[in-house]
This record gives C-alpha cells, structure tokens and sequence, in this order.
C-alpha cells in the first residue's frame, strides 16, 4: 500500500515487514522509518496538514505518528482482528 501526503512531499509504503516507510518525492529518500508495530502493517492515512500519519497493522492496533519526531502519539487498542483500513478526517471543512 502506498499513499500520498495532502503536501505532496511525502510518500508512505505500509509493508509485512512491521514498518511504514515515508519517503521524500522530490528526492526518493527515505525520510523515516516507522517501526513500532508487532504484525502486518496493512495501510495509512495522512492528516490535513501532513504532519501525523495513523497507520493500521494486523496486531490489532492503529497507531498516531508524529512525523516531525517519528514517535507514535497514541495507540488504539481493543480491535478484535486485524486493523486493515484507516482513515482521518481533521479538515476543518
């Protein structure tokens, strides 16, 4: 799974390695590593503002990133099975 950042200056890659991966689309580095998941990372969501990301994995969680640090913000706990989907809506639409 991949995704772009509403900037448009990140890219996130969400892989069975444990990990979602942002990576600067004007230079293809990677950025940052995101490991703090125990399972399957499935998928990813960026805010408005493109400063946290939520990332969904099989481990039953979804975790909030800050992408200024790397650090996760808040985990979500309680999911019964697999978290494979997120979404954010922080717009102030």
């Amino acid at each position: 799974h991949a995704k772009l950042s509403p900037d448009s200056r990140s890219l996130v890659t969400t892989s069975s390695d444990k990990t979602a991966k942002l990576w600067d689309t004007t230079t293809w580095e990677l950025q940052s590593t995101l490991h703090h998941h125990n399972k399957w990372v499935w998928g990813a969501a960026f805010c408005a503002d493109s400063s946290y990301l939520v990332t969904a994995s099989s481990d039953h969680t979804a975790r909030l990133w800050n992408l200024r640090t790397s650090e996760v913000v808040q985990q979500y706990n309680g999911h019964p099975s697999a978290v494979t989907c997120v979404a954010l809506n922080d717009s102030s639409v």
